[in-house]
Formats: C-alpha cells, structure tokens, sequence
C-alpha cells in the first residue's frame, strides 16, 4: 500500500552518506522533529536525475530553506558510496543523500518500480514529499517517464 499524507513514515534503516564513510540512520529518528523536503530519485548518475532533479534541488535550497524546511534529502536505491560520489559530483552540502541500498525505504512507502527493462533491478520510483516530524504533509509521485511535481520548484510552491 503506498504512503499517503498523513501517514507516519515507516521506521527503516537508511545509511547517510558522509565525509567520513557510510552511517546507518533510522528513518524515525532522522524525520523526528524538523521539517524534511525528501526526493527520490530511481538512481544516481541516471540522466534525469543528473540533469534535473538533484540540480534543481541544489539551485533551490536556500529558497527551500527560506520557506521553513530545516533539512533537503535525496534517497535512490543506491548504496551510500555511490550517493555520496553523486552529492560530490553534482550536489551540495545542503543536501543529505540517504542512501536505501536494499530497497527497504522505497517498499516499506509503497513507491518502487521496475526497471528491470534498463538493467537497474526493484528502485524507488521519482518523487517528492514534505515530511513535519515524521508525517507526510505533502506527497508528489510522478508518472513514469515523467519530471514535474517532484521537483523542487513544485515543491517551492507547497510551502
């Protein structure tokens, strides 16, 4: 069953990608208390995360955090070393790449997709949610294919 608003994020492990090598977080801990802007995205390094998503978040984070967001976080069914090459490479420190290498954030919100068909196995699909102390406040699932409301910019006009 996928997530909706108002529903309470399921407590998963996830692992933060830091300066200092791979850190294992709870989810419940993580959205506690504080305002989350959280994407998905299908993987790192793909091309329109590479060329949209993730720089539209990057461009947009002051404006994010100007509107009361105290934290931006990318999470891809990706392992931490490739989340946190990808936040190098084309992120910024004002985004928390979350790494969910087994899939288990993506299947335990109910948002995963196939990509079998490109050789990428179960992902999360691309979306976007406003996450208030561990509740959904805002969610934005795009259709396959498509980039428009789990950008930043949609985001922006949530808020």
């Amino acid at each position: 069953m996928t997530i909706s608003v108002g529903d309470k994020l399921p407590d998963v492990t996830l692992t933060r990608a830091t300066a200092d090598g791979p850190e294992q977080v709870q989810s419940g801990e993580y959205f506690a208390g504080k305002k989350v802007a959280l994407f998905s995205v299908p993987g790192a390094y793909t091309p329109t995360c590479s060329a949209r998503h993730l720089p539209g978040y990057v461009d947009k984070a002051g404006d994010l955090k100007s509107k009361g967001v105290d934290e931006i976080a990318c999470t891809a069914v990706n392992d931490a070393f490739v989340m946190n090459a990808w936040n190098n490479d084309a992120g910024s420190e004002d985004i928390t790449m979350l790494a969910d290498g087994n899939g288990d954030f993506a299947q335990a919100v109910g948002l995963t997709m196939d990509g079998s068909g490109f050789g990428m196995g179960q992902r999360g699909q691309r979306y976007s949610m406003i996450v208030e102390d561990g509740v959904v406040k805002e969610l934005n699932v795009e259709q396959p294919g498509d980039f428009s409301v789990s950008s930043a910019e949609h985001m922006l006009g949530q808020l």
